[in-house]
């Protein structure tokens, strides 16, 4: 498991902007939201550890004077109104799942979009290429920043039968986690179930759903394998990739002093491969865990990801990229990122 010492030896260390005369702080405690189990900086959810990192990062660079508070679990605000209150100036960070707010702005779904993205390397890449400062651009304009790019690789986990290929979710209540992704299962004959990571478990106990898409960590955390006996793992190939930001509010953000807004920006900068080691460790570790649980695990070979792959351009591709202009590009500059 990555650890803090990881985070640290990433990027050279970001001096302090305490006393930076009109760059001086403001003396805010920004607080940052998730829906994902509690933890510490070193134990727990990466995602967790991250957005406490963060914190941890900003008051000792600071000298105190720029502080964070972590609100795990939805105990702040829900889930799915974590992205409207960025919007509006009403919460600061969110470690978020984008494509949770594709009713809002629908071309955000492009980062749970189906055979996509298709390594960690391919999604780092977008950060800097067309893409991702299209992608930047458009959140901006809804009032959001992009404070670290976080992804990762998604795997099944099933009360039924094991899921490799398209055929094998026929006939199933799925849930995959953004509507380009329901569009894929219905395409496949499934019935697609939506729902925030934070209320799988409870959805798999009592049986509203029978297959879930998600991704490693969240597999771990929300501990699925008590209500599992298939699992589909992501370490050798996926057909789905998430794009899981550490996100900011643009009005909080602006109004910040400008040693604070480069600060928040570098320690983000620094986060990011902090959580491709956190992902990547959870995709090899969760065959383990569930394999302890009893539960079997299986793999998506090359065949069964063409599969995916053509389903996926013949439904919710085409789909998306209907949507408006700004999909449709978004989608064409996707393809130009090579894995």
């Amino acid at each position: 498991m990555p650890t803090r010492r990881d985070l640290l030896s990433a990027a050279a260390a970001t001096p302090a902007i305490f006393g930076l005369g009109a760059q001086a702080a403001t003396g805010r405690d920004l607080k940052i939201s998730h829906q994902f189990p509690g933890g510490s900086e070193a134990d727990g959810d990466f995602r967790d550890r991250l957005c406490r990192t963060l914190a941890g990062e900003l008051r000792r660079r600071s000298e105190g004077a720029l502080t964070a508070t972590v609100y795990p679990n939805a105990s702040l605000m829900k889930t799915n109104a974590q992205f409207a209150a960025l919007r509006k100036g009403a919460l600061d960070l969110s470690l978020f799942p984008l494509a949770y707010a594709g009713g809002q702005v629908p071309e955000v779904n492009i980062g749970l979009m189906p055979c996509v993205v298709a390594s960690y390397a391919q999604g780092a890449a977008w950060k800097t290429a067309p893409v991702g400062r299209k992608l930047e651009a458009i959140l901006a304009e809804k009032g959001i920043v992009i404070v670290a790019w976080v992804w990762q690789a998604n795997g099944v986990v099933s009360r039924t039968s094991p899921i490799t290929g398209p055929d094998d979710v026929r006939g199933l209540k799925t849930r995959g986690g953004s509507r380009e992704m329901d569009i894929l299962l219905q395409a496949a004959g499934a019935a697609a179930v939506s729902l925030p990571s934070n209320e799988i478990y409870a959805a798999m106990q009592t049986g509203a759903v029978d297959a879930v898409v998600t991704s490693s960590t969240s597999m771990i955390s929300f501990r699925l394998e008590e209500t599992a006996k298939h699992l589909t793992t992501a370490r050798d190939r996926t057909f789905l990739f998430t794009f899981e930001p550490l996100l900011m509010s643009k009005a909080i953000f602006d109004a910040l002093a400008p040693g604070e807004r480069d600060l928040i920006m570098a320690i983000g900068a620094e986060l990011e491969p902090f959580g491709t080691m956190g992902s990547k460790a959870d995709d090899d570790r969760v065959a383990q865990v569930y394999r302890r649980a009893g539960v079997q695990a299986h793999e998506i070979d090359a065949a069964a990801f063409e599969k995916w792959l053509t389903l996926a351009r013949n439904s919710t591709w085409k789909d998306y990229a209907g949507r408006s202009a700004d999909a449709a590009e978004l989608l064409k500059l996707s393809q130009d990122v090579r894995a």
